[in-house]
């Protein structure tokens, strides 16, 4: 049998988050094992590690909030935005005082351009794959919401601070930003991921090796609450009709559901099912995403 389920991961700092999780694929063989956003490999922090079954629940981890400690090293901007990259530019230290009055700015919702060393699709190819061979990319911004926003410490040339953001933030562009508006430039020197929704790093594997399946969590209503799914709990009757994905069980639960947003499905002895989206047009519901079967997951 296959095992599923998430688990989160320290990643240190140095590897690709894809060869972070290296010693994940030993301990589960046969299962597919992936991550649910990207660290960059300087970056350090939480990763939600997501085996076997359990990789269809990635686009709820992924669309959660984030929150990260950061270091901004002013005075010198490199291309990538990071310690990994060449100097492309030199520019003067501000003052503390001016960086805080700059902040506010960056609080709420604003538009960010990603940094082109990034993994942004441009017409099917990575973005940073497209530099790294002497193309010019020009990204589009985005709109993204910096809940909170802190400058913890300044000493120097480096400024340390506390990020809330939303998913699909930068945090390198937000320190190239910040260091603009300061009427210089910066690069991130340093990154840790500490959240993921209310997922915290200080509950996570230091290394994958001895990862066991005792170590893998499953989908329960307090787990699903944090991904902002409603829950409810399925008949035995009804069990094999939603697995199969029946029109017929979603009618019977049709009152059971709220008017808008999504449930995730138990079953009587709390197994998760899956998914159900309301609010699909005239208080209709449809299958956001059903478990597989013990023998289809891989």
């Amino acid at each position: 049998m296959i095992e599923s389920g998430f688990l989160l991961f320290d990643k240190p700092a140095g590897r690709t988050s894809f060869a972070a999780l290296g010693g994940f694929r030993r301990a589960f063989p046969g299962a597919r094992v992936g991550h649910t956003g990207t660290l960059d490999n300087f970056a350090t922090g939480l990763l939600v590690v997501v085996v076997g079954s359990y990789s269809h629940l990635t686009p709820w981890f992924t669309g959660l909030d984030k929150v990260y400690e950061a270091e901004i090293l002013f005075g010198i901007e490199t291309d990538t935005l990071d310690p990994s990259g060449a100097v492309i530019a030199k520019g003067e230290i501000p003052s503390r005082e001016a960086i805080e009055n700059e902040l506010d700015s960056f609080r709420g919702s604003i538009e960010q351009i990603p940094p082109v060393y990034s993994a942004i699709h441009v017409e099917g190819k990575r973005s940073s794959d497209l530099v790294r061979k002497g193309q010019h990319v020009e990204l589009e911004p985005r709109r993204i919401t910096i809940h909170s926003l802190e400058l913890k410490n300044f000493q120097d040339d480096r400024a340390s601070i506390l990020v809330h953001c939303s998913s699909g933030s930068y945090i390198r562009s937000l320190a190239r930003d910040i260091a603009a508006a300061c009427g210089t430039c910066a690069h991130l020197s340093a990154l840790r991921r500490i959240k993921v929704g209310a997922f915290a790093v200080e509950n996570a594997l230091l290394s994958p090796e001895g990862a066991t399946v005792a170590d893998l969590k499953k989908l329960d209503t307090e787990i699903a609450a944090r991904l902002g799914l409603h829950t409810l709990f399925i008949a035995a009757g009804l069990e094999k009709g939603f697995s199969n994905g029946a029109p017929s069980v979603l009618r019977v639960l049709g009152p059971e559901l709220p008017d808008e947003g999504e449930s995730a499905a138990f079953s009587s002895r709390g197994e998760f099912l899956g998914i159900i989206a309301s609010g699909q047009g005239k208080g209709k519901a449809a299958y956001k995403m059903v478990m597989p079967k013990a023998e289809e997951a891989q």
